[in-house]
């Protein structure tokens, strides 16, 4: 006897719409958490503590000068 096989409907296609939005925190959490970071990079009160390579040193004030306008 054979056994049937059922076939189930596609969720991708069942979801269509406005049914498939994102939530707002989907968006705002990666946002907030890349302007945090950002911030923490580009925060010239810190800049005492970063010795070594002058290129980052000046690859990362280009940057605020650039953010800066």
């Amino acid at each position: 006897m054979a056994a049937q096989s059922h076939t189930r409907p596609h969720p991708a296609a069942a979801r269509c719409g406005a049914g498939a939005r994102l939530p707002w925190w989907a968006l705002a959490l990666p946002t907030l958490a890349f302007v945090a970071l950002l911030a923490l990079i580009l925060n010239p009160a810190d800049a005492h503590a970063a010795g070594g390579d002058p290129a980052i040193t000046q690859l990362v004030e280009r940057v605020r000068e650039l953010v800066a306008r």
